[in-house]
């Protein structure tokens, strides 16, 4: 099992689904927890089961951000895992995609975690250790249809990963991403499933399985196994682990 007692760890968007999960997991190896979020109660019910403490953030606001991790220093100490899993995906036709979609993914998904990791790397490098994961997605890897800004700022977010990892690899600071296919029972695959179910009339069932399809292995995956692969990146298992984009259910 992975040790990362007196390890103090920030996880974005973890007030539910995947983010949620991986914030139990680092916990139950002894992390202490930041859980950041937009939902105060929903962030409050993670960190009241896992003994971790909740700060409401959106991380697209600077000043937010700036408060919540004055917030975690004070109360935790200095981060030494960070777990950028905030995201968005939206789906529209190449000619329905607009400036402000584009605009707000990369908000979201790009700009949001160079931000964050600008303020806590310091840290890290002054303590010659830190772990940085990127939740990206396998459209981070590769193009899929319907979904052209949701692509190009993953593959962003695969590039910014890269290139974090080159800049600090004599530094201590590991930096990789987690590239998933679909999730089982997250809101992102609940919200497609409900697109298929409207446009074509199957079952949930069907679209679920229709989504599962598209994964080599035909299932959706578990976002426990996700969690398993951030556990190890943060692990000492993982130290010589940087700068690598880790599928997840596809073969790339």
């Amino acid at each position: 099992m992975t040790d990362l007692r007196d390890r103090i760890a920030l996880v974005t968007g973890a007030g539910k689904g995947l983010g949620a999960v991986i914030a139990r997991r680092l916990a139950s190896e002894g992390a202490t927890v930041a859980v950041l979020g937009r939902t105060q109660a929903s962030i409050d019910a993670i960190a009241k089961e896992i003994g971790g403490r909740a700060f409401a953030c959106d991380v697209t606001d600077a000043a937010q951000v700036d408060t919540a991790l004055a917030g975690v220093k004070k109360e935790l100490g200095d981060v030494s895992i960070l777990v950028q899993n905030a995201g968005l995906a939206e789906s529209a036709p190449l000619a329905r995609t607009t400036d402000a979609m584009l605009e707000r993914h990369l908000a979201l998904n790009v700009s949001a975690p160079l931000r964050m990791a600008r303020l806590l790397v310091p840290a890290m490098v002054a303590a010659k250790s830190g772990t940085i994961v990127h939740v990206a997605s396998t459209a981070g890897l590769e193009g899929f249809a319907y979904c052209t800004a949701y692509c190009a700022s993953k593959h962003a977010l695969v590039g910014l990963t890269r290139a974090m990892a080159t800049e600090l690899a004599k530094t201590g600071v590991t930096v990789n991403a987690v590239c998933p296919g679909f999730l089982e029972g997250t809101d992102m695959t609940n919200a497609a499933i409900d697109r298929i179910v409207e446009k074509t009339g199957r079952s949930r069932e069907e679209a679920a399985a229709e989504l599962g399809a598209m994964n080599p292995q035909k299932r959706l995956i578990r976002p426990a196994e996700v969690a398993d692969v951030v556990s190890m990146l943060c692990s000492a298992s993982g130290r010589g682990i940087t700068g690598q984009a880790l599928s997840i259910g596809q073969v790339t």
